[in-house]
């Protein structure tokens, strides 16, 4: 069994003006301190929350640090055109010194595909067909692609990525079929911060099987959670501000979102998250909804060594 790791959340919930550069700075400085493995953005274009943008937020965190690596899971890089995003995260590799780490998703058959010129009928169809044109632009001197949506001609793309081939490419998702895409076209699967821990170890051992079938290594894959979390003495307030929090995000609080969301006291915390890792994730990525700075803090004080 690989080494547990922990990630941390890049914060990007801040109202017009709200932004504060130096916190911002200071968050990232100590972040590195406590030794977290990486940090992440999330991506939501359109919806009720006031939220930076993950590239952008990548980028000035790729600034404020020297060895913590940078994602974001995930982007839906289905409503993305491939050469624009391909180029956006090259770039951002280079800058970082390869310290970046690349998540898509298809965004699901709800998505509001009409405001971004996407096709609702096939957008798996898209989103399959952009990751492979991404791969090319990354890896190929010059590329020839004739695909449904998107048609090149000797086309070049410089610089490529400072990790080759490219950054590690995790997938969200939740059905089968999306998880067996994961092994098929990805390098790991990273499970969504609203799929219950029950949910994510059925999805773990689905993605194994696949593993299994294509004859590939399951140390060669990563697996992965997002974990809302909240730590407070008082275990209902915990509860309680997390929620008002979560309905905030995604614009109600589903029983799904509720029961994956892990709050209470230090020791209730721990409880919920060593159930996370026996489920089968690698890397725990604690995304804290309120006091982000203070919750690193105690997470890398009063959590993580009880993990291992």
């Amino acid at each position: 069994m690989r080494r547990m790791r922990f990630a941390i959340a890049i914060p990007q919930f801040y109202a017009d003006g709200e932004f504060d550069p130096g916190a911002f700075r200071a968050y990232f400085a100590r972040a590195e301190e406590l030794g977290y493995h990486s940090a992440w953005a999330q991506e939501t274009v359109l919806g009720p929350s006031s939220q930076l943008g993950p590239v952008e937020a990548m980028t000035y965190a790729a600034a404020c640090t020297q060895r913590l690596r940078l994602g974001c899971v995930v982007f839906v890089s289905t409503l993305y055109s491939p050469a624009h995003l391909a180029k956006s995260l090259s770039t951002l590799d280079q800058l970082s010194r390869g310290r970046i780490e690349v998540g898509v998703g298809t965004g699901g058959p709800g998505r509001q595909f009409a405001a971004f010129g996407v096709d609702p009928d096939r957008y798996v169809a898209r989103f399959s067909e952009g990751i492979a044109l991404m791969k090319a632009l990354w890896t190929e001197p010059r590329v020839t692609f004739d695909g449904e949506f998107w048609q090149l001609r000797d086309s070049v793309m410089d610089p490529k990525p400072f990790q080759k081939p490219y950054p590690p490419l995790w997938f969200g998702g939740s059905a089968p079929a999306a998880l067996r895409r994961a092994v098929r076209l990805g390098d790991g699967f990273f499970g969504a911060g609203s799929t219950p821990t029950a949910k994510f170890a059925a999805q773990v051992q689905t993605v194994r099987q696949a593993l299994a079938a294509a004859g590939r290594p399951p140390g060669g894959f990563g697996l992965a959670k997002r974990v809302y979390v909240a730590i407070d003495e008082d275990a209902g307030r915990a509860r309680s501000r997390l929620n008002e929090r979560l309905a905030w995000l995604y614009g109600q609080l589903s029983p799904d979102v509720a029961a994956a969301a892990v709050a209470g006291t230090p020791a209730d915390c721990v409880a919920g998250l060593r159930k996370v890792a026996e489920a089968g994730a690698e890397l725990i990525l604690f995304t804290p909804m309120y006091q982000q700075a203070e919750h690193a803090e105690r997470l890398a004080a009063e959590i993580i060594p009880q993990l291992g």
